[in-house]
């Protein structure tokens, strides 16, 4: 399985230009827009094909392998030297999951977990609890532990209620999303911007079942800076939350009106005549205001392709990405630094397939979003139809 990322790449979290001197980047090495594979720059022994999941934040990523256990990152803070890494691939021998922040490095092990500070340099973890060694049958999706949960900031460690039977977990920007064994989706933290999908915008501090979704199990569950998506049974994605960029794949006011502008623009250079006028694109965007949103309080289901199901989804700070169960890979919100994969800078409110893969025949079959960047397992097309 190979990854390829795209996207916010100010660090190296993505592709690391050697000759690049460090205090002078060019826009290209900046902002990615072109789906590029991920490689080992540090160890050369950790090959990036071995890769079997990515985790990413702002400026790092964590590559977890999980053949021999060990994390390597990338980014902010990671030099060209493995002895210079905070935390080492030796240190992380035998981790099952990771977690990574802008400050810390949470790795989840069969009997314990660990917290690296990645602003020290330090031995020993910052902090690391020990945990009933679990079962692989009974093992549940870190950041979810026995009991409760792990964050990226102290007390690190947060309590559950058994009653919940936590099958899985995402956490937002100051919000989370709970799946549960049975497919009920619940919610809770800050709700200003309708991330939680209860309707409203109030914050909740003890997970509330989002009631819209009730009766229908889902399967998964995703969450961005200021929203959320969840993959039902069958296959279909609901979203809810802030739209400010597109990022819910629902119409957007702000970049409605900025490609109307832009229309304009080129309609003026090009002297059209009054039947294709600025007046009367403006006057359309009028009329059409009503179906513009900005907050969707309730979840709502997005057709992101009629031809086949979702199969895998991810959130950045303000996009999406979602893997259909044919191999595509769909992207769609804000994309100023290339996050979407279009090889422009440009954001959309409609999903939009990365046409990269499919012309170079590859399967998408995963996805993790950093917070301005996307990463894409993929395999050759012949292999996913064996």
């Amino acid at each position: 399985m190979r990854w390829f990322g795209f996207g916010f790449n100010a660090f190296g979290q993505i592709c690391v230009q050697e000759k690049l001197d460090k205090d002078v980047r060019s826009d290209s090495e900046v902002k990615v827009s072109n789906p590029t594979e991920l490689r080992s720059h540090v160890d050369r022994s950790c090959c990036c094909l071995k890769t079997s999941h990515v985790r990413a934040s702002w400026s790092r990523r964590a590559s977890l392998h999980l053949d021999d256990g060990c994390v390597c990152l990338a980014g902010f803070g990671v030099s060209s030297s493995s002895e210079d890494w905070s935390v080492s691939p030796a240190e992380s021998r035998g981790c099952k999951d990771a977690s990574i922040s802008e400050s810390h490095l949470s790795l989840a092990f069969t009997d314990r977990i660990e917290t690296w500070d990645l602003q020290k340099k330090e031995a020993t973890p910052s902090w690391s609890m020990e945990i009933k060694a679990q079962s692989e049958s009974s093992a549940v999706n870190f950041p979810l532990v026995p009991g409760g949960y792990v964050t990226s900031k102290p007390p690190f460690y947060c309590s559950l209620s058994p009653q919940l039977k936590a099958k899985s977990l995402a956490l937002g920007g100051e919000h989370a999303v709970l799946l549960t064994a049975t497919g009920a989706v619940y919610t809770w933290g800050l709700g200003s911007h309708g991330q939680l999908g209860h309707g409203g915008l109030v914050s909740e501090e003890e997970p509330r079942a989002v009631e819209a979704l009730w009766g229908m199990p889902m399967s998964s569950v995703a969450s961005g800076g200021w929203h959320s998506v969840c993959i039902s049974d069958g296959g279909d994605l609901y979203v809810w939350g802030w739209n400010e960029s597109g990022q819910l794949g629902l119409p957007s006011r702000g970049l409605r009106k900025a490609s109307q502008e832009k229309c304009s623009q080129q309609a003026e250079g090009l002297n059209q005549d009054a039947s294709t006028s600025p007046d009367k694109d403006l006057q359309e965007g009028e009329k059409s205001e009503e179906v513009f949103i900005s907050i969707q309080a309730f979840p709502a289901l997005l057709d992101v392709t009629p031809s086949c199901e979702i199969r895998a989804a991810s959130c950045g700070s303000r996009h999406t990405a979602a893997v259909t169960t044919t191999g595509d890979l769909y992207t769609w919100g804000w994309g100023e630094y290339g996050q979407l994969g279009h090889e422009t800078l440009q954001s959309s409110d409609e999903p939009q397939r990365v046409e990269f893969f499919r012309l170079e025949q590859m399967h998408v079959v995963d996805v993790a979003c950093g917070t301005w960047n996307t990463f894409a397992a993929v395999v050759k097309e012949e292999v996913a139809r064996s």
